[in-house]
């Protein structure tokens, strides 16, 4: 099931506050208390935004924050009671969208979430379903649906089916591609994607190995054919 917004913060307390702040604003919250165990839930279920502390048990926050960010292009908002200025800038150049300085207040975190939402998916928000035929994209939960039934994407194999269909018609390189789902700061070798897009024509292809809808342009790249 995809999450609105992924906590990981060690502090019971102010976890359970935020928490439970947040869900009766009507957001779907998995709450972590170490940073592996973000990046594990991070690696199985789609995500829209990542609130995350700095002192963590385990890896600290610079660490989770760089690695979410090598992987993937969601909004990752700090909150620390570290907030001075040298960690600040660490935490924006790593990645971070926004760093607040413990104690906050609770209604400013909530503005400065809805503003990070309505920045990156404020579109998705307007027109929610990407549809093709039997194939139906729901931005807003980030469900994929083939013949109504829910089809279980990784969080990559989502980001690329959005920019297909979003692109349907279009020829994108594979570069620009990898560039809009890994970052362009990523450690990973470009036939990541290759894989990953064998993979989603697994998954939404009649016959993966004549894909009608997922095509290779040879030397260049992919194109959403609608059917």
């Amino acid at each position: 099931m995809a999450t609105d917004i992924l906590l990981i913060e060690d502090d019971r307390s102010l976890g359970a506050v935020i928490k439970d702040f947040l869900e009766r604003e009507g957001y779907l919250v998995q709450w972590c208390t170490t940073g592996e165990d973000g990046l594990t839930f991070l690696e199985r279920t789609a995500v829209k935004l990542v609130l995350l502390d700095i002192m963590l048990p385990d890896i600290d926050g610079f660490t989770v924050c760089a690695k979410i960010r090598s992987a993937q292009s969601l909004p990752i908002i700090i909150i620390s009671a570290r907030s001075g200025d040298d960690d600040q800038i660490t935490g924006l150049n790593l990645g971070a969208d926004d760093y607040m300085g413990k104690p906050f207040s609770i209604g400013l975190l909530l503005a400065k979430i809805k503003s990070q939402l309505r920045r990156s998916y404020g579109n998705q928000a307007e027109n929610p379903l990407l549809r093709d035929k039997d194939l139906v994209v729901d931005t807003a939960s980030r469900s994929v649906y083939l013949n109504e039934t829910p089809i279980n994407l990784t969080v990559k194999e989502y980001e690329l089916l959005v920019l297909l269909l979003e692109n349907a018609g279009k020829t994108l390189q594979k570069d620009w591609l990898f560039d809009r789902v890994w970052g362009v700061d990523c450690f990973s070798e470009p036939s990541t994607l290759t894989v990953h897009i064998g993979k989603l024509r697994e998954k939404i292809e009649a016959d993966p190995k004549k894909p009608r809808r997922i095509k290779t342009v040879w030397g260049v790249g992919y194109r959403y054919e609608t059917l």
